[in-house]
């Protein structure tokens, strides 16, 4: 019986021990991942120049609390190193912003004086 009962315990410990394995993540592990990714976000933010309020618009799922610390972080780095902010490739914050509320693709309208020559035919 107590090998019986050793041996199921043995089992048991065994299985537990393997469920991060499975792709079972605890809530630690979870909440880690979400500052971290906050954290970058407003990291990424303060180096493209983005305002943290443009930042919050665009990033709404991320944690605000993450992507201010990333934000602030990455601003003493900046001033610390004399780095200047990289210019957004994409568009103005404001731009990509309410795009994204409309949910409409960023590029994919033409500007509105091409759309009106084009139908014209001129």
């Amino acid at each position: 019986m107590t090998l019986l009962r050793n041996t199921l315990l043995l089992a048991a410990a065994l299985l537990v021990s393997g469920c991060d394995m499975l792709g079972i993540e605890s809530a630690q592990a979870l909440a880690e991942r979400r500052e971290a990714d906050g954290k970058a976000v407003g990291g990424a933010c303060r180096h493209a120049g983005r305002a943290i309020e443009d930042c919050y618009a665009l990033n709404r799922k991320a944690d605000r609390a993450a992507v201010f610390a990333g934000w602030r972080e990455m601003n003493d780095y900046m001033r610390e190193n004399k780095i200047d902010a990289v210019a957004p490739q994409v568009g103005t914050a404001t731009e990509t912003a309410a795009k994204a509320a409309r949910h409409e693709p960023a590029d994919t309208a033409p500007p509105a004086g091409e759309a009106k020559s084009a139908t014209h035919g001129s």
